[in-house]
């Protein structure tokens, strides 16, 4: 039975199965241009932009609609010093041997270290945060479900829609990330999840050739 209102689902196009072949496989070709870069420019890109890829991440599915996620955006210098400050002192335990070396030899081939100075470069960071406690209205101290699968959906979308604008996007997970709670002025109910750099990457920016290795489809698959 059907107690709440309802409304129409008519939002998707016509297509013929042709035409969703070829949308699909368009956007599958522009998605595999995406890489995580390191070397960003200071080169100013439009609030706009951020604002537009945040309203497509929070049209995420999520536990009960509760759309359990906050988005922190960052442009103050003083803030984004504040972070890369926090973020490499954390860092530096972590390759001091804190991640153990197994962890670290998988990161090798990726060349990277506790150096983050593209969190002062780039012009935009969003710290992304998961709620446990919070609801569809304003105010709400509801139980949220499925935070973290919610909230991973919506930085996918995120993260999309960025890349769609052409821009290059990098995901940074510090461990622990107690500290991004406190620079935000976040809730204790609130757990930082990633901070998503976002900007244009500069000049001699380069990829590792290991990160442009993808498991084919027939790896990450089954057909039942």
């Amino acid at each position: 039975m059907r107690d709440h209102a309802q409304i129409p689902y008519t939002q998707l196009p016509t297509l013929s199965d042709e035409e969703r072949i070829k949308r699909a496989r368009s956007f599958m070709r522009d998605m595999a241009t995406r890489r995580t870069c390191r070397m960003f420019a200071d080169t100013p890109v439009p609030r706009d932009i951020i604002e537009a890829a945040i309203v497509a991440a929070g049209t995420a599915p999520s536990g009960a609609n509760h759309q359990p996620w906050h988005f922190a955006v960052i442009s103050s210098p003083e803030v984004k010093a504040q972070i890369r400050a926090a973020a490499e002192e954390e860092e530096q335990a972590f390759y001091a041997g804190k991640a153990g070396q197994e962890w670290l030899e998988a990161l090798a081939p990726l060349g990277t270290d506790d150096d983050k100075s593209y969190l002062e470069t780039a012009p935009w960071l969003i710290v992304v945060f998961g709620q446990r406690k919070g609801g569809i209205e304003p105010g709400d101290m509801k139980q949220n479900y499925y935070v973290t699968e919610s909230v991973g959906i919506a930085c996918g979308l995120l993260l999309a829609t960025l890349h769609k604008a052409g821009l290059a996007t990098l995901t940074h997970t510090p461990s622990p990330m107690g500290f991004l709670r406190d620079i935000c002025g976040r809730p204790d109910h609130e757990k930082p999840v990633m901070v998503v750099v976002a900007g244009h990457p500069s000049p001699d920016a380069t990829v590792p050739v290991h990160a442009t290795i993808k498991k084919p489809l027939e790896q990450i698959a089954s057909w039942l």
